[in-house]
């Protein structure tokens, strides 16, 4: 078996488990995280409904993102432009949803930079 098959194969098992403990309500809406080598894309999900109530991402933010320096202080500027949308939406809190991925560097700064903005992560 070629390597790179048993690791999307692991890293399918963990993103099952993870969100197999999860789920999206309209009370607390699911945060879901998804970091490629070079961008971060992070929704905000209600599973009862099946709807994406905001979405950001650095492919969209374009180049005043990504100038701003590492991808963790890119996921910083996501994450504040994630937080304006929330206060409009009137979300107070989120399920946090890592997929396969460890709750370190990018995930750990887009959860630290909700909870600053007073949103219960």
């Amino acid at each position: 078996m070629p390597s790179t098959r048993k690791y999307q194969q692991l890293a399918q098992k963990r993103q099952i488990r993870v969100r197999a403990k999860l789920s999206g309500t309209p009370e607390r809406p699911r945060l879901n995280i998804f970091r490629s080598n070079k961008n971060t894309t992070l929704q905000v999900i209600n599973d009862v409904a099946g709807t994406t109530i905001a979405a950001v991402s650095s492919l969209q933010a374009g180049k005043t993102a990504k100038k701003t320096g590492t991808k963790t202080e890119v996921a910083r500027v996501l994450a504040g432009q994630l937080l304006e949308k929330l206060q409009a939406s009137k979300v107070k809190a989120l399920v946090l949803d890592r997929g396969s991925f460890r709750y370190h560097g990018r995930i750990k700064a887009i959860a630290e930079a909700l909870r600053a903005g007073k949103i219960d992560v």
